[in-house]
């Protein structure tokens, strides 16, 4: 437990965020299963599109209704604790998915996993900023790419453990949980000393915002990363609930192959992710959300006329340039409203998981009707959304401009 004393939260504490990161990879890891299993449950509880949809929904609403109150109530009345009693409804929600015999059950296995990740998101990446020592894109991407690294473990593991020998092997998955948990204790303690340290500086950058933008400009600057944030996760949503169908369908692979092609996607997120925040504090966060939605519009747009191959690397090159964008996005946020770093975070994070959960919804009802391969020529488009991007202030820009006014004075 020493290095876990060692953190300040007047510095950058490495440790805080490797162990925030790790406890990452173990949520998403967990929660990815439910998307890696699909393929298995449509066919043994004999499931359609619509309904992998429905499931997908539940999940993910779950998550984001929850996720900006549980954010808001933590900013006012912080709970240290509250991270390892998230991971104990996701460990309950596993036993739940493991058993489940019905579409019902499953519903109901999803809702406590995504209850999990409702305490999870904004409470850990509160921690994240806590413990960025003023370095908060790179604190950021830390904390997240463990949560990518673990949506891309959570196919492979599935291909390996629960494809051979079935559903019932998710119980096995309730030991992550636990470790989870045994490490989530510790950096709760760490959360409980240096939070009177982390309120000091939430109000010194809680004063400097105000004397940059004015409540407008703050509301129409988050609309547009909203707007962004929707084009980025539809697309998403495209990916992680029926990529495995579309190269199925599209090109006769099987089961356990489409879970390593879509394993290869999610690891080209991890990796993106993981540069896409400190790039951020280098260059400017405005200018890494530009290129990273704008960019993956040439991949995508090619990626539906694509053989095998072809369509495996456009997917990688689509997975790393788009996710570069959410820790900049997420960090730009928080940067326009100091003190509700929670609330931020939870309303980001859920607003994600409930539009990849309605995109997962209306586009199963489209895979339906229209065949999936219509699914991946209508998103095609999505992120040329991204060019909303150019009304964004720079905020680097901005704190430049105030510091220089305030020498002459």
């Amino acid at each position: 437990m020493k290095k876990f004393r060692s953190g300040r939260a007047g510095g950058v504490a490495f440790s805080i965020l490797v162990s925030l990161g790790a406890c990452h990879m173990l949520n998403d890891t967990l929660q990815s299963l439910i998307a890696a299993i699909y393929p298995l449950i449509k066919d043994s509880l004999s499931l359609s599109f619509s309904q992998i949809g429905l499931i997908t929904l539940v999940f993910q609403i779950s998550s984001s209704v929850f996720q900006p109150l549980n954010g808001w109530f933590t900013d006012k009345h912080p709970m240290p604790f509250a991270l390892p009693v998230g991971m104990t409804s996701t460990l309950i929600g596993l036993i739940f998915l493991a058993f489940a015999n019905s579409l019902h059950l499953v519903l109901l296995a999803v809702f406590l996993i995504g209850l999990g990740s409702s305490v999870f998101h904004p409470e850990a990446s509160r921690l994240a900023y806590m413990a960025s020592g003023g370095r908060p894109g790179m604190a950021q991407s830390i904390f997240q790419v463990g949560g990518n690294l673990g949506g891309s473990f959570g196919p492979l593991l599935a291909a390996l453990i629960i494809a051979p020998f079935g559903q019932r092997n998710v119980v096995w998955f309730v030991i992550i949980a636990l470790i989870c948990i045994m490490v989530m204790l510790p950096v709760s303690r760490w959360y409980s000393r240096n939070l009177n340290m982390f309120k000091q500086r939430t109000a010194a950058d809680k004063a400097e915002r105000e004397s940059l933008f004015s409540h407008r400009k703050v509301v129409f600057s988050l609309s547009i990363l909203l707007i962004l944030i929707f084009s980025k996760y539809v697309y998403l949503a495209s990916i992680n609930s029926y990529y495995t169908f579309y190269l199925i369908q599209k090109f006769g692979v099987t089961v356990q192959h489409s879970q390593l092609y879509l394993f290869a996607f999610l690891l080209s997120v991890a990796i993106g992710t993981l540069v896409g925040g400190p790039l951020g504090d280098r260059i400017g966060r405005k200018y890494v959300i530009w290129g990273s939605i704008l960019g993956a519009a040439p991949f995508t747009m090619l990626m539906p006329y694509a053989n095998l191959t072809w369509t495996c690397i456009l997917s990688i090159c689509i997975g790393f340039v788009i996710s570069s964008a959410f820790s900049a996005i997420l960090v730009y946020a928080q940067e326009l409203m100091p003190g509700k770093v929670g609330m931020i975070a939870g309303m980001f994070f859920g607003l994600a998981f409930g539009i990849a959960g309605i995109a997962s919804a209306v586009l199963g009802n489209i895979a339906d009707s229209k065949g999936i391969e219509y699914v991946y020529h209508i998103c095609s488009y999505l992120p040329l959304i991204g060019l909303v991007t150019g009304f964004l202030p720079d905020i680097r820009k901005a704190r430049m401009k105030a510091m220089a006014e305030k020498e002459k004075l």
